[in-house]
């Protein structure tokens, strides 16, 4: 079973749709039990970090997702709120990653929306994806580049366009949006 974690946040029903587009059942669901005895949990999201994160601690769930030992996918505003800290709100993350978010400098056109190419895949998570591949983005903050980062974009300034740490999985773009090549990230992200 997939767990896509329920918080009022934005893009879960198109998360639910690219499942079930793939033949694959989902639930989408802020119970523990059901989270925890998932095979897989997607954290899907779209919104303001720091609105954001206080529905995740008057859930709870900013304290069960670090906790979770089964494979777990980080999207968008999933991955940055994964993260230390965020500029947009000043908001403190889980700390899963290291790592801070910052705003894009304005010297180009913010938000970063559209269709962009991702390179240097440093995880099994992208067999079969060609180098240089385009996926969907849309986002005004960025997750600076580390250990932890798995493929790179450059818009304004290299980014991590990916993240992973243990069982923590993080896609700043959305694959639910990217066409063959998000479909192939979830089958792949589901086979781990």
């Amino acid at each position: 079973m997939i767990a896509i974690i329920k918080y009022n946040g934005g893009n879960v029903s198109s998360v639910q749709n690219s499942l079930n587009r793939l033949n694959v059942e989902s639930v989408v669901t802020d119970n523990f039990d059901m989270i925890r005895k998932a095979d897989k949990v997607i954290f899907p999201g779209v919104g303001e970090a720091s609105s954001t994160m206080k529905l995740l601690k008057e859930k709870g769930l900013d304290q069960l997702i670090p906790t979770l030992k089964q494979p777990v996918l980080g999207v968008c505003l999933g991955m940055q709120l994964m993260c230390k800290n965020n500029e947009e709100g000043n908001t403190v993350g889980m700390g899963i990653f290291d790592i801070n978010v910052k705003k894009f400098p304005a010297k180009n056109i913010v938000p970063h929306m559209g269709w962009n190419t991702i390179s240097d895949f440093k995880s099994g998570i992208f067999s079969g994806i060609e180098e240089n591949s385009d996926v969907y983005f849309v986002h005004s903050f960025y997750c600076e580049l580390s250990e932890n980062t798995t493929s790179i974009c450059d818009y304004i300034l290299p980014f991590s366009a990916s993240l992973q740490k243990d069982n923590f999985y993080a896609m700043q773009f959305h694959p639910e949006k990217s066409g063959d090549v998000g479909s192939r990230l979830l089958e792949n992200f589901l086979k781990q």
